[in-house]
């Protein structure tokens, strides 16, 4: 009897086992029907690609591509054309197919755009149907939830609706005396390494500092506190950042396990999961923290009026207490971390470009002491310094703070002459796009901020090829918090010190979530 139990118990095992697999083959089967079908209909509409392998796609092959990359890459060459480094395979098949091609991660179909009218035509689709990507706004639930960046459909445009009236130019104004005071100890803290320093100059890595300050700038900007208040949130963004992007998260491999087992929940020592859930309690009781002094000294900051939106435009939403967390905490962490890591980056590449350009950095002192008041940009004296701006443009040109503009097709969707299948993820290379000579000319891949002195639209060929912030009805929510920061930040860096790259820098644009300097950017201060 005892023998009969057992051979049953293992019989309803294996059948349930049995039973899990054929439900998962079934499943993964008709993903990856579905992904042949997307391809075969863009094949039959003029778009080829390289021939993908039955399970995993083009994997195999970008590895091959990005590993025979590494092998070749030069030492510390200062190059600003890196996207044969970090997207060889892009290169590769660009060159082999032409500005519109496709290729296949497994199960995810994708279709590659470069040309300036299809990527014309992306821009001005405005439609709920083109929305994020999903595989990779699941991976970044941890970091930035289901808030204005990651969300798609009616929640998306919800959200868009509160958040934008939060972001307008007028208001933004206001808060340049924030910036100035975050920027201050910074300042005082390379004036006393100068000072300390020898005659020929005090190295300073500044990429680690200037995230410090723009994380100071948003947290009084949302919360009216100092980055000594939310050092912690801003530790446990960076930890999960790294945890998730040790892998490659936009071009990764999305095949049976994924779908079956799901992501891996942890990586290394930090486990996903619970950090997460620290995250997200640390940013609440900010919220009410700040709230509660809200109410007592009559006071708003950004992130109390952007609840109050939320709470008079429910667009028939029923607010419960869970959704009404989960709304605050998932833009929290947006609006943390889009306003943090892009804007330091940004100042850091700056910064490298300048000190390889010592003209500029005279070009824009001429003019800050011509523009502003003791050589101190305000609200009324930014909008008037040319230089600075032009500077910027260049530099988010060869370095833009997202190196790629991604959408996901939600339904089939015409773009131009194309129509591209429900399920397909439409990419454009913005640094490729940025260099390409046919667009920016012979110096596409040099620094010549004077290629702006008219503006974006007189800087090349194509003006719709210049998006760092993205572009359409998605485009960034914060490009101009983002510009008054960098333009802050720059103005005052290079009115009070004088610049080259230490020896020491080692050049390697390296690609997360964003492209940032892989082991930092060292420059050499010298006294003025």
């Amino acid at each position: 009897m005892e023998s009969f139990i057992v051979e049953t118990v293992n019989a309803i095992w294996w059948i349930i086992v049995v039973g899990i697999i054929a439900v998962g083959y079934h499943v993964y089967g008709r993903a990856v029907a579905e992904q042949w079908r997307s391809r075969r209909s863009l094949k039959k509409q003029g778009v080829k690609g390289p021939p993908p392998s039955l399970f995993n796609g083009n994997v195999s092959e970008m590895q091959r591509i990005q590993s025979e990359a590494k092998q070749y890459s030069g030492d510390n060459i200062i190059s600003h054309d890196y996207s044969s480094s970090l997207f060889p395979y892009f290169e590769c098949w660009r060159k082999q197919y032409g500005r519109i091609y496709t290729y296949s991660t497994g199960l995810k179909q994708h279709l590659y755009i470069n040309h300036p009218e299809m990527v014309k035509e992306l821009s001005q689709t405005n439609t709920l149907n083109l929305g994020r990507i999903t595989h990779v706004t699941k991976r970044l639930t941890p970091i930035l939830g289901d808030g204005i960046i990651t969300a798609n459909g009616p929640h998306w445009a919800h959200q868009r609706r509160i958040v934008a009236h939060e972001f307008t130019h007028d208001k933004i104004k206001g808060m340049v005396g924030l910036m100035l005071e975050s920027a201050m100890p910074m300042l005082s803290k390379w004036e006393a390494m100068v000072n300390r320093g020898s005659e020929m100059g005090c190295d300073i890595r500044v990429d680690e500092d200037l995230k410090e300050v723009s994380a100071d700038v948003i947290a009084r900007a949302c919360f009216g506190s100092s980055f000594s208040k939310g050092k912690e949130i801003f530790s446990m963004i960076r930890d999960l950042t790294i945890a998730i992007t040790r892998r490659n998260v936009l071009f990764r491999f999305n095949g049976f396990t994924d779908m079956v087992f799901g992501s891996k929940k942890k990586h290394g020592d930090v486990n996903i999961d619970e950090l997460e859930k620290e995250l997200e309690s640390s940013i609440w009781e900010t919220v009410k923290e700040r709230e509660k002094e809200c109410v007592e000294y009559h006071k708003k900051d950004l992130m109390q009026l952007i609840l109050e939106g939320a709470m008079s435009c429910c667009d028939g939403i029923l607010w419960d207490k869970s959704a009404y967390r989960r709304f605050v905490v998932d833009n929290c962490k947006s609006i943390y971390f889009a306003g943090h890591d892009s804007t330091a980056v940004s100042v850091s590449w700056c910064l490298m470009l300048l000190a390889l350009n010592p003209i500029w950095q005279i070009r824009i002192r001429d003019e800050i002491l011509s523009s502003c008041k003791n050589g101190i940009p305000d609200a009324e004296s930014i909008p008037n310094l040319k230089t600075v701006t032009m500077v910027i443009q260049e530099t988010m040109r060869l370095y833009p703070p997202a190196p790629t503009v991604g959408r996901e097709a939600l339904t089939d969707i015409r773009l131009g002459s194309l129509v591209v299948p429900k399920g397909v993820c439409v990419w454009t290379i913005n640094s490729t796009l940025h260099r390409d000579p046919e667009i920016w000319g012979p110096d596409a891949n040099e620094f010549k901020p004077e290629r702006f002195s008219e503006g974006i639209s007189k800087a090349c060929k194509y003006p719709q090829s210049y998006i760092p912030f993205g572009l359409g009805p998605r485009i960034c929510l914060g490009k101009n918090f983002a510009m008054m920061e960098i333009k802050v930040l720059l103005s005052l860096i290079v009115s009070k010190f004088s610049f080259t790259l230490s020896p020491t820098y080692q050049h390697s644009p390296t690609q997360k979530m964003l492209v940032e300097p892989k082991h930092g950017v060292v420059i050499r201060v010298v006294r003025q």
